[in-house]
C-alpha cells in the first residue's frame, strides 16, 4: 500500500506539458543505439508519447565504478496510466531488450527508471517517485535539467542538487 505524504515531492510548473521523466542508460553493446530502441519501444502504441528527450552523455559508472562508461539520457513522456502501469511499461521494455539483472548497479544493456511522475510522491516496496537517489547523481540530472529545467524535487531546484555534486564525468556525446 503506498504510503501518503503532504505535500508534493515533484514541483512540475503547470506550462510543462508531460507526465513523467523517464531515465535511460546503458552501458553494453550500441549504447546509443540502445536507447534509441527503448524509446522506441516505449512510445510505439502510442500510450506513451515522447514530449522532449535530452542530449545523450557519456557519463562514468556510479555504484559498481569497475565497469565500462555509459551513455545516459531523459525523456519526458505524456502517459495517461498510473506511476505503476508506466513501470510495468518500462520494465516490459527492459525484458523485451533482455536485460540481465545479476548485479545491482552492474552493467547493463538498456535501464530504463521512472525518475518523476507528476507531483507523486509514492512510496511502495518497487515504486519510490521521485526516484530515491535522484539527487545523488549527476547523470540524472544533467540530462533531467535538458528536458525539465524548472523541476523541483523536495523542494531542491536541479542546479541545487548539481551544485553539491561533482558533474565533471558527465559529457554530452557529439551530435550527428
Amino acid at each position: 500500500m503506498p504510503q501518503s505524504h503532504s505535500g508534493p515531492a515533484t514541483e512540475v510548473p503547470r506550462s510543462l506539458p508531460f507526465d513523467a521523466v523517464l531515465g535511460l542508460g546503458s552501458n553494453i553493446g550500441d549504447r546509443v543505439g540502445n536507447i534509441e530502441d527503448a524509446i522506441a519501444r516505449l512510445t510505439a502504441d502510442g500510450v506513451v508519447k515522447l514530449v522532449a528527450r535530452s542530449r545523450y552523455y557519456r557519463t562514468a559508472p556510479w555504484g559498481v565504478t569497475d565497469q565500462d562508461w555509459f551513455v545516459n539520457a531523459c525523456i519526458a513522456v505524456k502517459a495517461d496510466v498510473s506511476a505503476r502501469e508506466l513501470l510495468a511499461r518500462c520494465q516490459a521494455v527492459e525484458n523485451g531488450m533482455a536485460r540481465v539483472r545479476t548485479q545491482r548497479w552492474g552493467p547493463r544493456n538498456i535501464d530504463v527508471d521512472v525518475l518523476t511522475f507528476r507531483d507523486k510522491k509514492i512510496v511502495e516496496p518497487d515504486l519510490v517517485v521521485p526516484h530515491p537517489r535522484i539527487a545523488e547523481r549527476a547523470f540524472v540530472l544533467v540530462p533531467l535539467r535538458d528536458v525539465a529545467p524548472d523541476v523541483r524535487i523536495d523542494g531542491a531546484s536541479i542546479d541545487e542538487m548539481l551544485s553539491r555534486l561533482d558533474a565533471s564525468d558527465v559529457q554530452p556525446l557529439a551530435g550527428p
